[in-house]
């Protein structure tokens, strides 16, 4: 397990987002209306588009072009088009900073 500085906790709001790219992988951090940070693939399993400019609600973002919402827990698509789950990944929250693991899925 190699966590990786990402960015400051204070960089994303309750039901905000932001896209970061860690080597090859690109990561949409959100963060849900209770205040957990999440990390997931950036790019929806339906139309290939980015989820960091889609809209977080309670703990599911959704994607802007078409509608999908993906648990940001699971990765898993709570209704259509989508049908394929996104990669969850190993996230923390240390001393103010966030931390993220590209080489550790947890879905």
């Amino acid at each position: 397990m190699t966590m990786i500085d990402v960015a400051a906790t204070d960089e994303v709001d309750p039901g905000g987002t932001m896209r970061i790219e860690v080597g090859e992988y690109e990561i949409c951090i959100a963060r849900d209306s209770d205040g957990t940070i999440h990390a997931i693939d950036d790019l929806c399993t339906h139309g290939e588009v980015s989820l960091a400019e889609g809209d977080v609600e309670d703990c599911t973002i959704e994607c802007w072009l078409h509608g999908s919402q993906f648990d940001l827990n699971t990765g898993k698509p709570v209704n259509p088009p989508a049908f394929e789950p996104v990669a969850v990944y190993d996230c923390k929250e240390i001393a103010g900073r966030i931390l993220v693991d590209p080489n550790t899925t947890l879905n």
